[in-house]
């Protein structure tokens, strides 16, 4: 029977072992001894798992063989890894069965949504306490304050902007993750829609006394694509350039093709939209595609930003099946590249 037991348990794509009537391991798979460890057949179940919740529940069936299901634990040295582990009686052979299924992304995916939630929630609090305050004294000390009243409804305008601005980038957030695995079928001319947002960004660019920079515009280069998102993914990133890197007074978007890009092993088109200001701390720039992650979060809020339009267009770029870039020194600028395949037609002349 043993050898039996053995030969199933080897056969489960999970792992598992098995524990008799006496409390002790009589069988387990190859998956189940790197988990525990080798030396865990013929063992009392008690010394080797260890873990008081695991424990409890394999006790509980042993009383009454009423199947249940419970948590472990494992950490390589590097990182934690949470099992599920469902227990059941197989009563043909008289064991309880342990299979052990890993949900650690479910874990993961459960502490994003907690995270995203409490940064929305975050996000809209100071703006929305901030309105309450004012409408408050509005309504109380400055009733028949002119000149207060009209200082704090300006406040009060930019502070619902914002809320505005967050709520549009939350909404866009939700479409372009629902069309993330869904390609576009357009066939778009990339330097018109690079054209087209240093057009509608001339105005920003010339308050903040920035020269806009366009090379290699004339080439002609087409793909496939949406060109309301690359329309989108472009503002961003040159609105940013503007913004945060204005002291370095010019902004340069440079288009080149590659026959075969390394980035996409394929032939591609490379954006480099290049700043010349303080740049970004080497420290950040694994993190800027993060929903509400900023650099520097003072100057964000003061230029506007909600922290998400850098993970907007990751998701649009992925759905494009690009790759984004981000190269940065302290006080030599920004560099960000996207990666866009071409069509194999479409290789550079």
């Amino acid at each position: 029977m043993s050898q039996t037991l053995s030969q199933l348990l080897a056969a489960v794509p999970l792992p598992a072992l098995a524990i008799d009537g006496g409390e002790r391991i009589v069988a387990s798979n190859a998956d189940a001894r790197t988990l525990v460890g080798q030396g865990i057949d013929g063992r009392n179940y008690v010394t080797m798992l260890r873990q008081p919740a695991l424990l409890d529940t394999i006790a509980a069936i042993l009383r009454d063989n009423r199947p249940r299901v419970s948590q472990y634990l494992f950490n390589d040295g590097v990182q934690d890894t949470n099992y599920q582990v469902t227990a059941r009686v197989v009563e043909e052979f008289n064991v309880i069965l342990l299979c052990f299924q890993d949900v650690t992304h479910l874990e993961q995916a459960g502490q994003m949504r907690r995270d995203f939630v409490a940064n929305v929630s975050h996000e809209l609090r100071t703006p929305l306490t901030a309105l309450m305050g004012f409408i408050e004294t509005l309504r109380g000390p400055a009733k028949d304050d002119a000149a207060a009243r009209d200082r704090f409804l300006d406040i009060m305008e930019g502070e619902a902007g914002r809320m505005n601005r967050l709520v549009g980038d939350l909404l866009s957030l939700s479409r372009v993750e629902g069309d993330e695995r869904v390609r576009p079928r357009d066939v778009v001319n990339l330097p018109d829609i690079l054209s087209s947002v240093l057009r509608t960004l001339k105005q920003l660019a010339d308050e903040a006394h920035v020269t806009l920079e366009f090379a290699d515009g004339e080439v002609p280069v087409e793909l496939i694509g949406d060109p309301d998102q690359l329309m989108q993914v472009f503002t961003n990133l040159i609105e940013n350039a503007i913004k945060y890197g204005a002291s370095g007074k010019r902004v340069t978007v440079r288009i080149e093709l590659m026959d075969r890009d390394p980035a996409l092993r394929a032939p591609g088109v490379r954006v480099h939209v290049i700043d010349y200001g303080p740049g970004i701390d080497a420290i950040h720039l694994p993190r800027l595609t993060e929903r509400f992650y900023r650099a520097d979060s003072h100057r964000s809020r003061a230029m506007g930003g909600t922290g998400l339009g850098l993970a907007i267009v990751k998701h649009i770029i992925n759905r494009h099946r690009g790759r984004l870039r981000v190269e940065s020194e302290l006080g030599d600028g920004a560099q960000f590249t996207v990666v866009l395949p071409l069509p194999v037609s479409s290789q550079s002349t």
